[in-house]
C-alpha cells in the first residue's frame, strides 16, 4: 500500500492505545495489505476494516483517511483490536 501511516508514540497516542488491545503498529499495517471487509465504525461512523495480519489474526481497525500538507495521502489509525474482542 502507497499510503502513510501516522502513528503517535506520545502517552495517550494512537500506538500506546493499539497496544491496549496486544498489537503493533506493524500488525495494524499489514491488515491493510489483506483487507477482508471495508465498513465503517457504529460508534464513530469512520471508516474501517476488517483485515488479516501476517500471522493470520483479524484484527477490526477504525482509521481516518486524510492528506498532508504537501498532498501525501496517510492514514491515522484511532483503534484497532482482535476481531472477536468486537
Amino acid at each position: 500500500m502507497d499510503v502513510l501511516f501516522l502513528w503517535d508514540d506520545a502517552p495517550s497516542g494512537n500506538v500506546e492505545h493499539v497496544a491496549e488491545h496486544g498489537l503493533t503498529p506493524d500488525e495494524v499495517e499489514s491488515a491493510f495489505n489483506n483487507i477482508e471487509i471495508e465498513t465503517n465504525s457504529r460508534s464513530t461512523g469512520r471508516p474501517a476494516i476488517f483485515g488479516r495480519t501476517l500471522n493470520g489474526d483479524v484484527i477490526f481497525v477504525v482509521y481516518d483517511l486524510d492528506n498532508d500538507d504537501d498532498g501525501r495521502e496517510f492514514i491515522y489509525v484511532h483503534t484497532a483490536y482482535f476481531a472477536e474482542e468486537e
